[in-house]
């Protein structure tokens, strides 16, 4: 007689569990290692959806002027009160982020294209052109940036076509600088003599080899240049030379009705300097943790925060 053992089967289960997108992670540890540079990211993510979806989130247009509504404190109605001419000042705030960002994004872009240009270039070709270029950026940058942003929007007029075109200008300058240091030192390597050896043309070797090796201190420069050129922006509005009225700039709230009444509506010009000083906070949080980790020469070191 043969006994027979029998075992009961237990069904696998899977050994795999449920894991975070390396997106999330790395997000999770940024916010983890650098916390300002999360909360300057929180308030950039907030100005970025209030500048998308200002239609939806403003109560009123920026420009109606509500009938009974001058000067009214702050309430549940009128979350930041309303000004002198009746106007929600909550919903201008929102506009206004709407302008801020257009104008910080559109000018940061075109900065970084004219310095990369300007950089790059300078850095690659060398000899005489690099002497005369580099010293045109000292001559530029000899001037003081009120003054020659001042003579640029007084000669082109005001307007957000105007504006954006003289901040870029005047920000090109000082970029260009950073990125040529930073494209000389990737051309000293010896993987670009290489690729000069096998007969790489210039074009590919500044696409394929130059440019992503400088990559991260562009997207350093454009992420504190952001912060910059809102606070321009808005100065340039405070002295009348911005975006015109009624377009609810953030400047242009401050120097208007915002100064005229801060005694006796104090909530007019409070409210528009906490905004300006939100995103140029969050942005500048955000530029310097981004600096600290993707800068090469701050890994390994106590304070690098690198992600890596």
């Amino acid at each position: 007689m043969t006994n027979s053992v029998h075992t009961l089967s237990v069904p696998k289960t899977s050994s795999r569990t449920w894991r975070l997108p390396s997106l999330v992670k790395l997000m999770l540890r940024f916010a983890r290692r650098k916390p300002l540079g999360a909360i300057g990211g929180v308030i950039v993510l907030a100005l970025l959806v209030m500048a998308t979806f200002a239609d939806r989130i403003a109560p009123y247009p920026y420009a109606e002027s509500i009938q009974g509504a001058r000067m009214k404190p702050p309430s549940i109605q009128f979350w930041m009160g309303t000004d002198n001419l009746s106007r929600d000042i909550w919903s201008r705030v929102v506009y206004g982020a709407r302008i801020s960002v257009t104008v910080g994004f559109a000018t940061v872009a075109l900065a970084t294209l004219m310095a990369t240009a300007i950089g790059v270039s300078s850095a690659y070709v060398g000899g005489a052109y690099d002497i005369v270029v580099q010293r045109v950026v000292d001559a530029w940058m000899s001037f003081p940036a009120l003054v020659v942003v001042l003579s640029l929007m007084a000669a082109l007029g005001p307007g957000l076509h105007n504006l954006i075109l003289a901040l870029s200008i005047l920000g090109a300058a000082s970029a260009s600088r950073v990125i040529r240091g930073a494209a000389l030192t990737v051309i000293a390597n010896p993987y670009v003599e290489a690729a000069r050896a096998v007969g790489s043309g210039h074009l590919r070797i500044v696409l394929l080899y130059v440019l992503p090796n400088v990559m991260a201190t562009i997207i350093i420069l454009a992420t504190i240049g952001l912060g910059t050129v809102i606070l321009a922006e808005s100065a340039l509005s405070f002295l009348g030379f911005g975006i015109p009225p009624p377009y609810p700039s953030w400047g242009a709230m401050l120097s208007g009705s915002g100064r005229s009444f801060m005694y006796y509506a104090p909530w007019m010009a409070l409210f528009p300097a906490v905004a300006i000083s939100l995103a140029v906070f969050g942005f500048n949080m955000l530029g310097d943790a981004l600096r600290d980790v993707l800068d090469p020469r701050l890994r390994g070191s106590g304070r690098s925060g690198s992600l890596l």
